[in-house]
């Protein structure tokens, strides 16, 4: 299902600074964090389908993907990790690529898609689930979002307590450089579930209850699920990025960093 929190062009020295927990079942066979063929993609990869669900590239670009909550679905769907691998594939700005996902909406289960392009200080929101006027697409503001398994910034209490929490460890820390593997832990691990009347309301109550902590770890009848890795990924403002991964191994946590500087091209 996935959680993440990002603050976007609102840190002098970070220009993103990004949180994501992968909520998966255990049993889906999965890369941890790597440089992918050819060596210009960074993330994860979902090896059943192949896509994935949070990368970046050497030229300075994110992409990461959430699930919309919804109890129908294509059988014949297309794979939503697909979205962000083709996005850092194709070179493209994030508006154009966003304008070309729009014309395919209807061919894919409910998704949310970041589009990051760090060079030209652009993100954009794009979902095939749009709640107002049939808007695909939207640039995003500067400051702090929070985005789970509905459209960006919905008020669902983890979501809330998520943004809330990351705020003030922000302010904790001021315009000093962050901690990537406290804020990691602090924020990421956090196991607190909501009240029965506080829940969306879409799957069943006790399965959403145990889907409502920002760390989730549960076992329903297609197996144990849950959190599978968090990320964290930090860009400075003269142009270095530090991606950061603890993944759940045979039931062992185990971490890996990759740091690079991003390079621009014309």
């Amino acid at each position: 299902m996935c959680i993440a929190v990002f603050l976007w062009r609102a840190h002098p020295l970070y220009p993103l600074i990004l949180l994501l927990n992968r909520d998966e079942y255990h049993s889906r066979p999965t890369r941890q964090l790597e440089w992918w063929d050819g060596g210009e993609i960074l993330g994860g990869r979902d090896e059943l389908a192949g896509g994935t669900w949070l990368a970046c590239s050497r030229d300075g670009r994110v992409a990461f993907l959430t699930n919309v909550r919804e109890v129908k679905c294509l059988p014949d769907a297309k794979s939503r990790g697909d979205l962000p691998s083709r996005f850092l594939q194709s070179k493209k700005k994030p508006m154009d690529f966003a304008e070309e996902v729009t014309k395919e909406v209807d061919q894919y289960n409910g998704f949310n898609l970041i589009l990051i392009d760090l060079c030209s200080k652009t993100m954009v929101y794009v979902t095939n689930r749009a709640k107002e006027d049939n808007k695909f697409v939207t640039e995003v503001s500067t400051g702090i979002h929070v985005l789970t398994n509905a459209s960006l910034d919905s008020p669902w209490p983890k979501a809330q307590r998520l943004g809330n929490n990351f705020k003030e460890l922000l302010d904790t820390y001021g315009e000093e450089e962050l901690p990537v593997k406290e804020m990691v832990e602090k924020l990421m691990k956090n196991t607190e579930k909501d009240d029965e009347s506080m829940l969306p309301h879409i799957f069943p109550p006790e399965r959403e209850y145990n889907l409502s902590s920002i760390f989730v770890d549960t076992i329903n009848p297609l197996g144990r699920y849950g959190t599978r890795s968090t990320s964290a990924l930090f860009a400075k403002a003269a142009g270095e990025v530090c991606f950061y991964e603890s993944h759940l191994e045979n039931d062992l946590w185990k971490e890996q960093t990759a740091t690079f500087q991003i390079e621009e091209t014309k």
